[in-house]
């Protein structure tokens, strides 16, 4: 009698049938889709009327299992009645997995049902005689997106069948007001596309340009790079003098810092206003600027820099 015939009996019956259980958990902590949207400053955030992408949170079990298997998906491999055989195995880089009894086999690229069809041939060709052969996918790392920067809820999202840019920011929770005027798809050049791709926050959201909201891919970073505050002093003859924060991406103008600041008071000297800056030797420059001119358009209203100070100075009559 051979090893075969050997295996086969002291099992019995119970060896024809094997079951390769895997179980569906999502490894992303990637949070549900939130109802509004992507939430950018001063833009809606989807296009009237669009969902922010269909099956935002947890994929069916159905959907999991007709994905193509790839590097670092996490299988968990268990069979009926065989303990020596149950193994979790993360797929590897080269995309193989090793199962006792046929040792290393290459599987990217199929499914969960041809792998399950794979393995029951390989088990009836050599140790069972009829096996029933189910398979699951107990995590998906080769289908994953990263969301980082200006964003609700940054993080590592599982990316189960197709999403564009709109759909992906919605799912981790929006743009924030500190993101900046750009945003970046970063990808490893797989899909024969630029490695960096840039989009225009208020041309995608708030002029809709279709062409901006670009396919995601599996192993795609979406980079929202936060934009750095710039801060603007208004002293003297105003309503609330104090600090006015600014995005840098957002400049603002002398006129504009004064309406912030609630705007000249009566005893304001509007013919005679300073913006003290301090340049990059450490002195100071001073710039006067008639406002009354200004108003009439007859000089520029100039941009503040980050650290300006504005002084409306009182009259004295």
């Amino acid at each position: 009698m051979n090893s075969d015939d050997r295996l086969t009996r002291s099992r019995g019956p119970a060896l024809a049938w094997l079951t390769l259980s895997v179980l569906v958990i999502g490894s992303s902590g990637a949070a549900d889709t939130p109802p509004d949207g992507v939430a950018a400053p001063a833009v809606s955030a989807e296009p009237a009327g669009a969902r922010p992408q269909s099956g935002a949170g947890p994929a069916s079990a159905e959907t999991r299992q007709q994905q193509p298997l790839g590097p670092e998906d996490l299988l968990e491999i268990s069979v009926f009645e065989v303990p020596e055989l149950n193994r979790t195995v993360r797929i590897s880089a080269t995309g193989t997995i090793s199962v006792p009894l046929l040792g290393e086999m290459q599987i990217a690229g199929l499914t969960a049902m041809e792998l399950e069809g794979r393995l029951r041939e390989e088990l009836r060709k050599k140790y069972v005689r009829d096996p029933q052969v189910s398979v699951f996918v107990r995590e998906y790392g080769s289908k994953r997106v990263s969301v980082i920067g200006a964003v609700g809820k940054p993080g590592v999202y599982e990316m189960l069948g197709p999403r564009t840019l709109l759909q992906v920011l919605s799912q981790a929770g929006g743009l924030t007001e500190r993101c900046g005027a750009e945003l970046y798809v970063i990808r490893n050049g797989d899909h024969r596309e630029p490695g960096r791709i840039a989009v225009n926050v208020a041309d995608l959201l708030a002029n809709r340009d279709p062409a901006l909201n670009v396919s995601i891919h599996p192993g795609d970073v979406i980079s929202a790079p936060i934009d750095p505050l710039i801060y603007i002093y208004v002293d003297g003859a105003v309503k609330s003098p104090g600090r006015i924060e600014q995005l840098a991406s957002r400049p603002i103008t002398l006129l504009q810092a004064i309406a912030k600041a609630g705007g000249a008071t009566e005893r304001a000297n509007l013919k005679k206003i300073q913006v003290l800056r301090q340049s990059e030797d450490g002195t100071q420059a001073v710039i006067e600027v008639n406002l009354k001119r200004m108003r009439k358009g007859r000089t520029p209203d100039p941009i503040l820099r980050d650290g300006d100070l504005v002084v409306v100075l009182e009259t004295f009559f």
